[in-house]
C-alpha cells in the first residue's frame, strides 16, 4: 500500500499547487469482513477529484457524500459504513476524514523515507462513533517526533489508535529489453511496483521502450553496477541470451535480492549456476536460496502477458510467503489478520 500513499501525496502536492482543499480518508478499523483492510486510504479534492480507494468501488461514493461536511467546516469527522446489508461482505468499516495540509516536514519526510526504501510508519488517533471529536488525526512517526498530516494536534483526548508500518514499495529489476520485458514492466508498474530495466549497450533501447519504468540503464553486461537490493526487490534475467544471463548474474553475486527469477528451463538454469560456480565457488548461499527459474507459477500462461501475470504471482507469493492456492481451497478468511 506504500504505492497508494505515494499517490497520494503526490496528488496533494498537485493540488496544493493550484489552491484546493484535500481531504484524507483512512480505514481504521473493521467489524468482520471487507474487500480491503484497515490502513488503506483515499484522497478527495474540493472539486471532486479523488486518487486512491478503500474498498473496490462501492463505498467511494458515500466516502464523497461524507466528506462534504469535513470540506465546509474543516473538522476531522469519524464515518461508518455498514456493508452487510449493501454489499454482502458481513463488515462495517469505520473511516476517518481529516483536512489533509501536510507541511514542508511532513512531506520532506515522507520524501526522504520514501526515495531511500525505508519503512513508513503512520498513527491515526480515532473515536469509533460517528461524529466529530477532537484529537483525531493522523501523524508520520519519526522516532520519537509526530509530523501531523493535518492542523489539528492530536491530544491526550479518549481515543483509539489506529498504528501502521508501511514496507517499501515492491522493486522490479529487469535484465533484458525485448516485447516481453516490455509487457513485464507494464504491468508490475500497473501495480504500483518500482520498475528498473537494464539493458544491453548494443540494444539501441531507451526508456521510452519501456512504459512505466522509473529507471533505464543501458550498458555492457560485464559493467553492470548491481547495487543494493533489499528484500524487497525481485529480480528477472530474461535477455534471451544465455551468455549475456550469465554476465549479468556474476554482476549480481554481492547482491541479496528477496527474488531472482531466469527464463527458460530447468537445465537451462542448472547449466547457468554450474557455469556462475565455476567463476566463483565461494559464492554466497543465500544467492541461489532466492533463484526461481523457469520464473513463475504453472497458470497455463503463454502469451507474455500471461507470462508477466505468472512471474509477478510469483514474486508476490514469495514476498508474502504465502502457497498459490485457489481461494476457494483456502480455510477460513481470505486476508489473514
Amino acid at each position: 500500500m506504500m504505492h497508494e500513499l505515494k499517490n497520494i501525496v503526490a496528488a496533494y502536492k498537485n493540488a496544493r499547487a493550484t489552491g484546493l482543499k484535500a481531504v484524507l480518508a483512512t480505514v481504521v478499523a473493521l467489524d468482520g469482513s471487507s474487500y480491503r483492510r484497515p490502513g488503506v486510504r483515499m484522497l478527495l479534492l474540493e472539486n471532486g477529484g479523488a486518487y486512491g480507494a478503500v474498498s473496490g468501488g462501492c463505498v467511494e461514493k458515500e466516502v464523497h457524500r461524507q466528506a462534504a461536511e469535513v470540506f465546509a467546516t474543516g473538522q476531522t469527522k469519524m464515518m461508518t459504513y455498514d456493508g452487510r446489508f449493501r454489499l454482502g461482505c458481513e463488515g462495517i468499516l469505520y473511516i476517518l476524514l481529516e483536512p489533509f495540509a501536510p507541511g514542508s516536514d511532513f512531506l520532506e519526510a515522507f520524501q526522504s523515507l520514501s526515495s531511500n526504501r525505508k519503512p513508513v510508519r503512520l498513527r491515526s488517533w480515532y473515536h469509533q462513533e460517528v461524529g466529530c471529536y477532537p484529537g483525531m488525526g493522523t501523524a508520520l512517526v519519526l522516532g520519537d517526533q509526530l509530523v501531523f498530516a493535518g492542523q489539528e494536534p492530536v491530544t491526550g483526548h479518549d481515543l483509539r489508535l489506529f498504528e501502521q508500518e508501511l514496507a517499501p514499495c515492491l522493486r522490479l529489476e529487469i535484465f533484458g529489453g525485448e516485447h516481453d520485458s516490455v509487457q513485464l514492466c507494464a504491468l508490475a508498474s500497473q501495480a504500483g511496483w518500482e520498475v528498473g530495466v537494464t539493458v544491453a549497450a548494443d540494444e539501441k533501447k531507451s526508456l521510452e521502450n519501456f512504459p512505466g519504468a522509473s529507471e533505464f540503464r543501458a550498458v555492457i553486461p560485464e559493467h553492470v553496477e548491481a547495487g543494493p537490493m533489499d528484500r524487497q526487490t525481485a529480480v528477472l534475467l530474461m535477455t534471451h541470451s544465455y551468455t549475456k544471463d550469465l554476465k549479468y548474474l556474476l554482476q549480481l553475486r554481492h547482491s541479496a535480492p528477496g527474488y531472482l527469477g531466469i527464463l527458460g528451463p530447468a537445465k537451462r538454469r542448472e547449466r547457468l549456476i554450474g557455469d556462475f560456480l565455476e567463476r566463483y565457488p565461494e559464492a554466497p548461499d543465500n544467492l541461489f536460496e532466492v533463484i526461481r527459474g523457469p520464473a513463475g507459477i504453472n497458470i497455463g500462461a503463454e502469451t507474455p502477458q500471461e507470462i508477466a501475470i505468472s512471474i509477478l504471482a510469483e514474486i508476490l507469493s514469495v514476498f508474502r510467503a504465502t502457497e498459490p492456492m485457489a481461494l476457494r481451497d483456502k480455510k477460513g478468511a481470505i486476508h489473514d489478520l
